[in-house]
Formats: C-alpha cells, sequence, structure tokens
C-alpha cells in the first residue's frame, strides 16, 4: 500500500515512549472505558521484544504519565473521547488506532484497513494535516526538522501514530508549502 508509509514500526512507539505509559492497560488508564467486555486488550499477543527492557508501568500503567512520553508532553485524547467520536470499532481494535496499526503490522488483514489507512494518511500521509503543520512550525522557526523543542506537542501526536518526520519528508512537503 503505497500510500500507507509510517515511519516506525509498532516497537519503535512503544520503546521511544507513548501513551503516556497506559495503553495496554486493562482499562486504557481510566475509568469509563465503554468497550465491550470480555475483549481482551493484552500485550502478550505482541512480540515480546516489542516490550524488552521496558518497565511494564511504561506500556501498562494505570495512570497517564506525561514523563513517560518521548516529548514529555501530554498529546491525543483519552478512550472515552476516541470511542464518543466513532473512531474506534470496539468489536476489531478496542484501543482504535494503535492496536489496529499492531495487528496490521503483523499480518492481519479486516474489512476496517482501509479506513484506518484513511485517517493515517489525514493525520501524517502526505497531505497529513498534522505532519503539516509541524513543517510549517519548523519553517517559521528557522529550526532543523528533527529539532524537537519546535511543536513537541505534535511530535508526539505524530509518534502516536507510528510517524517521525523525516529530512526527506520535510524536503518534499517545504516544497509545496
Amino acid at each position: 500500500m503505497p500510500e500507507f508509509r509510517p515511519t516506525l514500526r509498532p516497537k519503535d512507539v512503544i520503546q521511544a515512549g507513548s501513551f503516556g505509559g497506559i495503553y495496554f492497560h486493562p482499562r486504557g488508564g481510566r475509568a469509563g472505558i465503554i468497550s465491550p467486555k470480555g475483549v481482551a486488550i493484552d500485550h502478550n499477543e505482541f512480540p515480546a521484544d516489542w516490550f524488552e527492557g521496558l518497565d511494564p508501568d511504561t506500556y501498562r500503567g494505570q495512570k497517564y504519565r506525561t514523563e513517560l512520553n518521548k516529548y514529555k508532553v501530554n498529546a491525543g485524547q483519552n478512550q472515552a473521547a476516541w470511542e464518543e467520536k466513532g473512531w474506534i470499532k470496539p468489536e476489531l481494535d478496542p484501543r482504535g488506532w494503535f492496536q489496529w496499526y499492531c495487528r496490521f503490522y503483523m499480518g492481519r488483514r479486516t474489512d476496517d484497513d482501509e479506513r484506518q489507512i484513511k485517517r493515517w494518511r489525514g493525520v501524517a500521509g502526505e497531505k497529513g494535516r498534522w505532519k503539516r503543520a509541524l513543517v510549517n512550525r519548523v519553517l517559521a522557526a528557522n529550526k532543523h526538522y528533527n529539532d524537537a523543542t519546535v511543536s513537541p506537542v505534535l511530535r508526539q501526536t505524530l509518534l502516536h501514530w507510528a510517524y517521525e518526520l523525516t529530512e526527506r519528508d520535510f524536503e518534499e512537503m517545504r516544497k509545496r508549502i
């Protein structure tokens, strides 16, 4: 799928520090999750090396901890908000896009793939809004494409979508802006 080019593998996202350390907690780190009961959320379905060297509290903690994120910022919405907006198909992937991506990366294919890839393209694809916003901010600050001081919240958000801005992507988008 040429239009779907994440720059990070699921392992990279997990190892970098993401989702405030709560992604694989059975309740997503908070009460009020409306996903169906009996739908397992278990990091053990994925390769052990994705979590190698990490304390379990860095990926299945109960409380969101900003300091665990790569860019040390709070980014994104909580799962209840994802569910309210209809972004999650709980019968397939009760944790949403990243869970879908982990399973897709491992070879699973579903009728939800097209929708999820379309969502990724809107965020981090060739014309993705958050990628474009980051490039604009880097240009406005007259900084290097990978300067982490420029818009850490956007960078953390993109990390959750398995994307880190590359020099090539930066230069390509810069020509179009």
